[in-house]
């Protein structure tokens, strides 16, 4: 494949085939759509709700904003080491002691250009070309990405409501051969909230360990439990798990680009070896202003707004239950509900998730996000996100204009 000459005469630019196995980010499409329109109907009567982003409508508490104007005014703005400031990986450490009764020194924490950096980061860490790497259909999309950028593959393994769409360790044993490198969970998970029963990912990771793999989980979405019976970090199971972070979720700090990583201390140095080539350092501002979401004034705003989204999530899923948007396993983290909408597409006469998004945001000014980039699931059993990470108003405005339309 190589791309149009700009005029006659000029060579065509060939396109790399890594780049050409990256499929387009359908929730960014979709999202771009949702805006244009927003943007024609804004000054209407009904103006456009996103339910379709899953970003927090909360910003960095005041405390973050403060240290990051400080960090400006004083010109604390130099490169920091490719593995983040001394003091914040001791302030993660010491989250995870609070938090989780767990000790995890801070000489295995690399903080990152958010949790899209220490993905990359891991996968070409530990990923030769042609490894496998199991992952739950649905999941979201850029992990699998992240996977086929360090030249593997990720192969999905379709999972049910039962299983509460994540990886079994009977599934993990059937599908793994010889090229199997190893697992990438996330736990709660995007698109579903679920999160893997404690139990379960106990003998996921006995299957994994037995046969000398890799796990690799997701966590950035941890902060945001709501049930007591999930909401453990995997570190626990032993120091061989990797686990990814962000600030952008619990800490409500997304545009502020910063995650981190917790690896097996012999990784430390070939990650920071390739963060300092790659990256160089996170963003120094956004780690100074991070330093403030471990206070205490920080952290009690934080459970405030987590409860905030269980509220939202207590209120939304039975009311898209009650509309015939079905909502088969009750998310217990993240602000996500997985809906099946075939019954509606069924009664009103619409082919698939994808058009379905496409006229409640036409037709009652609705963006949520299709199910089609998640994996096979989100177009064969008709699946769509909402997002639930809106205010509880646009939320109830939003379940009041799809009643409507549903009617």
């Amino acid at each position: 494949m190589s791309a149009t000459p700009d005029r006659p005469g000029q060579a065509a630019m060939k396109i790399s085939t890594r780049a050409q196995r990256i499929e387009p980010f359908y929730v960014m499409e979709v999202a771009k759509a949702a805006a244009a329109l927003g943007r024609d109907i804004a000054h209407t009567e009904r103006p456009m709700i996103f339910l379709n982003i899953g970003e927090p409508d909360f910003t960095a508490p005041p405390l973050v904003q403060e240290a990051a104007a400080r960090a400006i005014r004083s010109g604390t703005t130099q490169y920091t080491q490719a593995t983040g400031l001394d003091s914040l990986r001791e302030r993660i450490s010491d989250w995870y002691l609070q938090r989780f009764n767990l000790t995890v020194p801070a000489r295995r924490i690399i903080v990152t250009s958010g949790a899209s950096a220490a993905l990359q980061l891991a996968c070409l860490a530990l990923i030769e070309a042609g490894d496998e790497i199991l992952m739950p259909d649905p999941s979201y999309p850029c992990n699998r990405h992240f996977v086929s950028a360090a030249e593997g593959r990720a192969v999905l393994v379709p999972t049910s409501a039962a299983e509460r769409f994540q990886l079994s360790a009977d599934k993990v044993q059937a599908a793994w051969n010889e090229h199997t490198r190893g697992v990438l969970l996330a736990s709660p998970s995007n698109p579903t909230g679920t999160s893997i029963h404690p139990a379960e990912l106990r003998r996921i990771h006995q299957v994994v360990r037995a046969r000398g793999g890799v796990m690799l989980i997701d966590e950035i979405y941890l902060g945001l439990s709501f049930d007591d019976t999930f909401g453990q970090t995997a570190l626990a199971l032993d120091d061989h798990v990797i686990s990814i972070n962000s600030f952008s979720k619990y800490f409500n700090m997304t545009g502020w680009r910063l995650g981190w990583l917790v690896v097996p201390e012999a990784l430390v140095p070939v990650i920071e070896r390739l963060a300092q080539n790659l990256f160089i350092c996170a963003s120094t501002v956004s780690q100074h202003a991070a330093l403030a979401c471990f206070e205490a004034a920080s952290i009690a705003e934080y459970e405030r707004r987590r409860f905030e989204f269980k509220a939202r999530r207590d209120y939304f899923i039975p009311a898209l239950n009650a509309m015939g948007l079905h909502v088969p396993v009750m998310p217990d983290g993240a602000f996500y509900a997985w809906a099946d909408c075939s019954q509606v597409c069924r009664r009103l006469r619409i082919k698939d998730s994808w058009d379905f998004t496409f006229e409640i945001m036409r037709q009652a000014h609705v963006a949520v996000t299709p199910g089609r980039d998640f994996g096979s699931a989100g177009e064969t059993h008709n699946f769509v996100r909402f997002s639930t990470a809106s205010s509880m108003q646009h939320l109830q405005e939003a379940a009041t204009r799809l009643r409507a339309l549903l009617a």
